[in-house]
């Protein structure tokens, strides 16, 4: 088949992943044109996919003007900024790519759902979870009646220290009202997975949390507003900026700094942009810790925790159902099946995703694309996200938030 042809909008850390199957996979996608404010970012993708200068764009508006150039649209800029960009998309005829969450707002999601069905185009909302083979084969299991009838699920989500203060404390999803609040932004994923792997409709929803650490009150004393002005505490201190990203490591996040990843261009960076500043002197209100809790319209219950304080990035998985249980870490690529009854538990093979170097999440961002682009090409089919699907996570995802600010708990 021809490769599927693909306009940028939006070049930051998840559209360069995203478009980086192009480079891998030219027989199947080619990136023709991008918007992004940044010029370095634009000539970034200029450079990589060999896009002319008059299809650099340093805004979407500007790119949608032109007469439609390509199959698709990849959709990655942040969070409050995806509705226009969609609904113009769609309307001009591009199937659509879309990072989460959808929208920060309930209304926009529906009506973004509503514009893909209405213009019976391909969009594919990035819940790349679902694509990763981890992930899959527990879904396969459990549809194949492994544990029997699923009675509870448990996720917990450990963010990972340096990661959470990176995104969600000096960067760019550190402000719930700019852009969504943390269980939209990062844990949409796991309420996705959650409804997903129950195969049911979520009926209540309760949630508790809060912005506990991350904030004045837990500053060492003298600590500045910058760690490259002299903190006395950045020896013992696991959140020093320099700890971070003046290591030998030069991707993400560290590449999110700046485009010269000198040591120079990096010092700079953190003096005079946001990433250097201490992490208890940020502008930051989305929570730091957070638990859901999920009931299903078949009695089926779901529990959900994320955190910031932990070493490690992964998520941990346990399925009970009536006749065994699945244990699973994603971040180890385990997942073990215990029938009940049987001497003890089975180690299940999971496929190793190519490419694993060069994209995220288990492999979910390689397949996600590999999906997108087959999906274009067969009409259609192999959707896994598709936007009517994503919308009832993202609903539940508005109900848990309500549920933690209102404290109550909330009917679906």
């Amino acid at each position: 088949m021809n490769p599927v042809t693909a306009i940028l909008i939006g070049a930051g850390a998840r559209g360069q992943i995203y478009a980086r199957y192009a480079q891998e996979h030219p027989e199947e996608l080619r990136i023709m044109a991008v918007a992004e404010p940044k010029a370095d970012r634009r000539a970034l993708m200029c450079r990589a996919y060999g896009i002319p200068a008059d299809r650099a764009f340093s805004n979407w508006e500007d790119l949608m003007a032109r007469p439609q150039m390509a199959d698709a649209a990849l959709i990655c800029t942040l969070d409050d900024m995806h509705t226009e960009p969609t609904l113009a998309a769609l309307k001009q005829g591009y199937h659509v790519l879309l990072e989460k969450p959808m929208s920060n707002s309930e209304t926009e999601c529906r009506a973004i759902a509503a514009a893909a069905e209405e213009a019976q185009r391909v969009l594919s909302v990035c819940h790349v979870l679902r694509y990763t083979p981890f992930y899959r084969t527990i879904k396969q299991l459990i549809d194949d009646g492994q544990v029997g009838e699923v009675a509870s699920l448990s996720q917990v989500e450990n963010v990972g220290y340096w990661h959470h203060a990176h995104s969600f404390v000096r960067g760019n999803w550190r402000c719930s009202e700019q852009t969504s609040p943390m269980i939209l932004q990062k844990s949409c994923h796991d309420m996705d997975i959650l409804l997903w792997l129950s195969g049911q409709r979520c009926t209540r929803v309760s949630s508790f949390g809060s912005l506990h650490h991350f904030d004045a009150a837990h500053a060492p004393q003298d600590a500045p507003l910058r760690c490259t002005d002299g903190c006395p505490h950045s020896v013992v201190c696991p959140y020093d900026a320099g700890k971070i990203y003046l290591t030998d490591n030069v991707g993400w996040p560290t590449e999110m700094l700046t485009t010269d990843l000198s040591r120079e261009g990096r010092l700079k960076a953190l003096r005079e942009g946001p990433y250097g500043r201490c992490v208890y002197h940020c502008d930051n209100d989305v929570v730091d810790r957070q638990v859901v809790n999920l009931e299903f319209d078949n009695g089926a219950v779901a529990s959900f925790t994320m955190t910031a304080f932990t070493t490690d990035m992964a998520r941990q998985l346990k399925v009970c159902g009536t006749k065994g249980q699945i244990t699973a870490d994603m971040n180890a690529n385990t997942v073990s099946l215990h029938r009940f009854g049987e001497s003890g538990p089975r180690e299940i093979t999971l496929e190793t995703p190519p490419q694993t170097n060069n994209y995220g999440h288990g492999g979910g961002d390689y397949y996600l694309m590999r999906d997108f682009v087959r999906a274009i090409q067969s009409g259609g089919d192999g959707n896994l996200s598709s936007a009517r699907v994503s919308l009832q996570s993202h609903l539940i995802c508005f109900a848990a938030e309500r549920s933690r600010v209102e404290r109550r708990i909330v009917e679906l």
